[in-house]
């Protein structure tokens, strides 16, 4: 398990065990338009079971704020119940960094960490220009505690909660003291935590001309971002769009990626409650560069909606492995002591009508090994046929 002190991707709770994706975010602003009839709409079973989860977690919230309980706690008790895999639970201050996160900004000191098997906790990358950089933390580092708290054994999420400061709503500017190893070398840093602002777009140029773009997250602003480096990339020349380890984020974002490569048309079909809605690209995307999409186990969610999308519309060559297979819409619901419940409400799909929740999406040309190097080729032959 891997985590780092922001969360721009669905995220894993240790309590809530639950990963979530952030397509609420759509349905709120109303960027979702249309209504469509027929195909693929949820049974009345299926409509049935997933309001009864919902008014099922909310009534348990609520009876135990009447007698004085936690509803945080009741929602998670109901949640584990419900059978609602991708549903969590969070407190109103998890829930807000959620959302500032997703605004592309967090408060941190710049380390990203996993749990290794032993329990112990390693640093597996500093974001460069950080506090933890400046302090000259690196890579291979073992972080043994947070303020006195020793951290090995503990769920990355509880440890990333620590370096934040999320018990105290600690805001940039104050202070934390990491307990840190490397190789025969122990020793205390005192970090102060700062505003910090995510990379999710990154830009490089291969030899052949070709520009990969890899999105890490869909964070605000990422389509516009992709944009700006479709129109700077030499005139005619391919593009390698990275998916790989995607595991999603804000499906505005995603869909204004689409519309990047796509003169308008269909995106993906998604059902609430039984109604059907669709995501519509915007016109005047680029539409002749050859295109590649690269995607593995990793890519997920909104990653995978922008992956059926250019699939199904014949727009990119997809290469890589299959995808994780996570297409199911949570709503939020706010219960009474301000935490939030993400609940599912129904599934999407791609503009053929394919179903991704459990099944994922298999790319055109599958491979685990040179990936880049096969998109090359891919690109080649894409340039040769245009």
């Amino acid at each position: 398990m891997s985590g780092r002190d922001l969360f721009c991707q669905p995220r894993r709770f240790g309590r809530g065990a639950a990963l979530t994706l952030v397509f609420a975010s759509v349905l709120v602003a109303g960027a979702a338009t249309g209504a469509l009839p027929g195909d693929g709409r949820r049974t009345a079973a299926g409509e049935t079971r997933e309001a009864g989860r919902s008014e099922a977690v909310t009534r348990a919230a609520q009876e135990a704020a009447a007698v004085g309980k936690s509803p945080l706690e009741a929602a998670e008790r109901a949640v584990s119940r419900s059978g609602d895999r991708w549903a969590a639970v969070y407190s109103a201050g998890e829930y807000a960094e959620f959302e500032e996160s997703l605004d592309g900004r967090y408060t941190g000191v710049g380390l990203v960490a996993r749990r290794e098997r032993d329990g112990s906790i390693e640093v597996t990358d500093v974001r460069s220009g950080s506090p933890a950089a400046a302090a000259g933390i690196r890579a291979g580092d073992l972080l043994h505690s947070v303020d006195g708290h020793r951290v090995d054994g503990r769920p990355v999420t509880e440890v990333v909660s620590l370096l934040r400061g999320d018990a105290t709503d600690a805001p940039a500017g104050t202070t934390v003291t990491l307990g840190l190893e490397r190789g025969t070398r122990a020793w205390t840093e005192t970090l102060r935590r700062a505003e910090l602002s995510t990379d999710s777009v990154t830009v490089r140029r291969l030899a052949d001309g070709a520009t990969v773009i890899r999105i890490a997250a869909f964070t605000k602003g990422v389509g516009d971002d992709v944009r700006t480096a479709v129109e700077q990339a030499p005139a005619g020349a391919g593009i390698v769009l990275d998916l790989r380890g995607n595991s999603g984020g804000l499906v505005t974002e995603a869909t204004a990626t689409a519309s990047v490569f796509l003169d308008g048309g269909l995106v993906a079909t998604y059902d609430v409650d039984g109604a059907e809605r669709a995501l519509h690209a915007e016109p005047g995307g680029d539409t002749t560069r050859p295109l590649v999409a690269l995607v593995d186990g990793g890519t997920m969610s909104a990653a995978e909606l922008l992956t059926g999308a250019l699939q199904d519309r014949g727009r990119a060559v997809v290469v890589g492995s299959r995808t994780f297979g996570k297409g199911s819409v949570q709503m939020p619901t706010r219960l009474p002591d301000g935490s939030v419940a993400e609940l599912t409400v129904g599934h999407y799909r791609t503009p053929s009508g394919r179903t991704v929740d459990g099944k994922g999406i298999t790319p055109d040309l599958e491979t685990t090994d040179e990936v880049l190097e096969r998109a090359e080729t891919v690109l080649g032959g894409l340039g040769d046929a245009s």
